[in-house]
């Protein structure tokens, strides 16, 4: 724990600091200042030393200079448990700071009410910022308050401690404090940059010109390294549309073996096998949909031989990626010029997601979750045998995958329909069963897994009269009964999984 003994405070805003001066007054805490905020804490009665007394040396250029003085960065700089910094505090009377607050000049709030440049430039803090970033650099000894958001917890803190802070407050505080002013340059980074870019540059790196963007009139960038997922062997360069089918495809085969062969168009899983035989897989997927897989992407993770190739070769598609090729199966893919042949190097993305959203942009983590059998939950009378648990895993593995609202019908490791981006969950159910039967594959004994809860039995009841036998579900639903009910009066088995798998 360290004490409290000074306190230097130099803030734009003094909404708030009121009750901290009390407290710093009650615990007999030295208060240096500086201009308006030595003023305001006058005026309120409270007993402060102005830093020009510290310093010897005068405010100048208008109040632009004050702060930016050996004696005041030293002392926040210093270590005090350091002896060469002792001896050299001693030499050249440097007192010790132990408490920095700070509310910076507001900048953004200047530019958003238009004022002139001149005005703008003058709310460019600089000897504010420095305070803080000093602060908060040498948290092990210095406990900063880096903005008016803060003034709360300062308080609470020098209330239960008795003007005490402990290591895990000045590094809490310290962490808020680098956010404060990397946040603060960036706003003044943009305010004067005409690349509105610029900042994804420096988080992502340098950007590549894709084609177009959706459509032909939309200009493009990709920033990041696309060597890091994926080598291009052949091809014409990749759109950004490409690039959004690829992202899919790479993240749903992360959840699938060697075995398993998928085809992607606008997003979402329009084919999917997996076999031993990687040849049959790829069969089995062309069949789940051959009419949308033209010109669509192709996903496995296995390595393709000739004969998946020479197979492959029949239908037009824009995009292969694998784990490898055989010679021979590259020279025949190689066959179309514009053909885009990948090698996948690493299906490891980021934990976090990033889109925007609005005027600002949206975060989470990534949907890592994947269903064994152990964490399902049996809530029929009929339980699923173990070929039905295996097609309910894979189907779940799928919808995970597909638009919501989101349904698959899988047979035999393969996936014989598919509803997604519907606005109800009937009509998904619907659109899947529709397409099975448009593509004669027999629904008897097939399973069907939905992305969330069903809040009707009218999804389960139109599953069963199609032939389907097994179901696989979040559940959570106030109304799961109903579904329970239809699936242990008509013989189906059912199982919930708890999680939900969401895809917008």
């Amino acid at each position: 724990m360290k004490l409290i003994k000074t306190a230097l405070i130099s803030v734009y805003n003094k909404d708030g600091l009121l009750p901290i001066l009390e407290m710093l007054k009650k615990l007999n805490v030295k208060i240096i200042s500086t201009g308006g905020t030595f003023n305001y804490i006058q005026s309120k009665g409270f007993e402060a030393v102005q830093v020009e007394d510290i310093t010897d040396y005068p405010s100048i250029f208008g109040g632009r200079v004050k702060t930016l003085h050996p004696k005041i960065f030293g002392g926040i700089l210093s270590r005090k448990e350091n002896k060469t910094d002792q001896s050299e505090r001693e030499e050249y009377g440097i007192e010790t700071i132990d408490l920095v607050i700070i509310d910076l000049y507001p900048f953004s709030e200047t530019v958003q009410k238009g004022a002139t440049e001149e005005d703008i430039i003058e709310k460019i803090d600089i000897g504010g910022i420095s305070l803080i970033r000093a602060a908060a650099k040498n948290f092990q000894d210095v406990l900063v308050v880096p903005s008016k958001d803060q003034y709360a917890f300062i308080l609470d803190i020098l209330e239960k401690k008795n003007g005490h802070s402990d290591l895990n407050d000045r590094k809490l505080l310290a962490i808020q404090a680098f956010n404060v002013s990397s946040s603060y340059d960036q706003n003044i980074f943009d305010y004067f940059s005409n690349d509105t870019n610029e900042s994804l540059k420096r988080s992502f790196g340098n950007a590549s010109k894709l084609r177009y963007g959706e459509n032909p009139h939309q200009t493009a960038l990709f920033y990041g390294d696309l060597e890091d997922s994926f080598f291009q062997h052949h091809g014409k360069q990749l759109s950004y549309n490409n690039l959004l089918d690829i992202d899919s495809a790479m993240r749903l085969i992360y959840d699938f073996d060697e075995h398993t062969f998928a085809i992607f168009k606008h997003l979402n899983p329009c084919g999917l096998a997996s076999c031993d035989n990687l040849l049959d897989a790829w069969k089995n997927a062309l069949a789940g949909d051959p009419v949308s897989a033209f010109g669509g992407v192709i996903v496995t993770k296995g390595i393709i031989s000739k004969d998946i190739a020479v197979e492959m070769n029949k239908i037009f598609f824009e995009v292969v990626i694998a784990s490898g090729y055989e010679a021979d199966a590259m020279e025949i893919l190689k066959s179309k010029k514009n053909r885009i042949i990948l090698q996948l190097v690493s299906c490891d993305f980021p934990k976090e997601e990033i889109k925007t959203a609005l005027f600002g942009l949206l975060t989470q983590e990534r949907d890592e979750h994947v269903e064994q059998k152990e964490d399902l939950n049996m809530v029929t009378h009929t339980k699923p045998n173990d070929k039905q648990l295996n097609d309910l895993l894979f189907a779940n593995r799928i919808v995970k995958h597909l638009k919501s609202n989101a349904l698959a019908i899988v047979k035999n490791n393969q996936l014989i329909g598919a509803g997604m981006g519907q606005p109800s969950r009937i009509d998904g159910l619907n659109q899947a069963i529709e397409k099975a039967k448009r593509f004669n594959f027999d629904l008897n004994g097939s399973v069907l897994a939905s992305d969330a809860f069903f809040p009707f039995a009218d999804s389960v009841q139109t599953a069963h009269e199609n032939g389907i036998t097994a179901v696989i579900q979040p559940g959570g639903s106030i109304r799961d009964q109903e579904s329970i009910d239809y699936c242990n009066e008509h013989g189906l088995s059912m199982v919930f999984t708890g999680i939900r798998h969401f895809k917008h």
